[in-house]
């Protein structure tokens, strides 16, 4: 049985993206034995079970430009080599401090998978000095993942590393997604508390490339009878609700699994307004896409955003920070039912096609042993 080290940043129950993805890959494949190491949440250092697979949390000095600091993960990573003695180490970047780590420390007998979630794009001051250790990482690596076939072409640390790449899309966990016996009285009371308008529904962590801002300023051009709710929380919340004074917007906080799934199911249409590159994919878009929801995006250039939800078919993609289009789009979508529902339907059969786990686990499968066996 090939043994892999995973490296994402956190994993769960932390909410995450990148943590999904590394949770989805290491529940769908058993057949290979796994081990994880991460960030944890506080400073002390945890290691234990967490459904079955080793999990050792590394304890968290501070956080210095999103970048979490931790002195311990040296030593458990040094640790886990030693006795765990992996064959393949899958590695979520961007990870900056990890990365200086491992390439301290990889033996030069494993096999290295770099799992590309997004290039670093808002960092530039930082950039500049993990741009070498970069490249090391690169040359070194016996494979590099891409989410999308659309964000290799716009990014410039790939572009003299083709021949390695091999893109798998992120998916989505539909097991946490999938109705309950109790969501049809949950969803219920969710529309009943907004009087039963219309939804219009975003979650997420609150960033500056959410692009949340600009939705706010959409929201006095959005006509009819609809409330926008947005779920999730982050540095810049306090700010958004200051921004906005408008009585239709809501902020109900960081949703547990069983909420989010509710909330998706009673919205009418998913609003994803990220602006820049560092939203390489959109899972929160795919899940919300799996539940039955259009979407409207702001066009991404390089981006695998635009390949998961495709315009005029499972939604409606408009012009980059583009408020009045953006409304425009919500309008378009509320004031027709026949194409909001059509579009809805083509979003879950696109999800359940592309975005679920099982059908991409034949390519991980082959991906660990092609690499395991060079």
């Amino acid at each position: 049985m090939k043994k892999i080290l995973h490296i994402p940043n956190y994993y769960p129950p932390h909410v995450g993206g990148i943590e999904d993805v590394c949770h989805s890959i290491v529940t769908v494949l058993p057949e290979f034995r796994h081990v994880v190491i991460c960030f944890n949440d506080r400073q002390e250092t945890e290691d234990a079970m967490y459904e079955g697979v080793r999990i050792v949390r590394c304890g968290v000095w501070k956080k210095l430009f999103s970048q979490s600091i931790s002195l311990s993960f040296f030593k458990e990573l040094r640790r886990i080599f030693h006795e765990y003695k992996p064959d393949i180490l899958h590695f979520h970047t961007p990870n900056p401090l990890s990365s200086v780590y491992l390439m301290m420390l990889l033996p030069k007998d494993v096999k290295l998978i770099l799992h590309w979630h997004s290039d670093i794009v808002e960092q530039g001051f930082i950039y500049r000095f993990y741009k070498p250790l970069e490249a090391r990482l690169l040359t070194r690596a016996n494979r590099i993942l891409t989410t999308s076939a659309a964000y290799i072409d716009g990014s410039l640390p790939l572009s003299a590393w083709k021949s390695k790449i091999q893109t798998i899309p992120n998916t989505v966990n539909a097991a946490k997604l999938v109705p309950k016996d109790e969501d049809v009285h949950e969803t219920g009371k969710i529309r009943a508390q907004y009087g039963g308008r219309k939804i219009l529904f975003t979650f997420g962590r609150h960033v500056h490339y959410k692009g949340l801002s600009y939705l706010l300023q959409a929201v006095p051009r959005i006509s009819g009878d609809a409330v926008i709710v947005i779920a999730g929380s982050g540095p810049l919340t306090e700010q958004l609700k200051a921004s906005c004074s408008a009585p239709n917007v809501y902020f109900p906080g960081r949703l547990n699994d069983d909420e989010l799934r509710c909330y998706l199911y009673a919205s009418d249409v998913f609003l994803f307004p990220s602006i820049t590159r560092n939203e390489a994919f959109g899972i929160a878009l795919a899940e919300a896409m799996y539940c039955g929801l259009p979407a409207v995006t702001f066009t991404i250039p390089a981006s695998g955003v635009n390949w998961v939800s495709i315009d005029g078919e499972t939604g409606i993609e408009v012009g980059n920070r583009n408020s009045q289009a953006l409304a425009d789009a919500v309008n378009q979508l509320l004031s027709n039912d026949t194409l909001r529902k059509s579009m809805g339907a083509n979003a879950a059969q696109r999800a359940r096609e592309f975005f679920l786990t099982e059908a991409i686990k034949a390519d991980l499968v082959n991906l660990y042993h092609s690499i395991g066996n060079h």
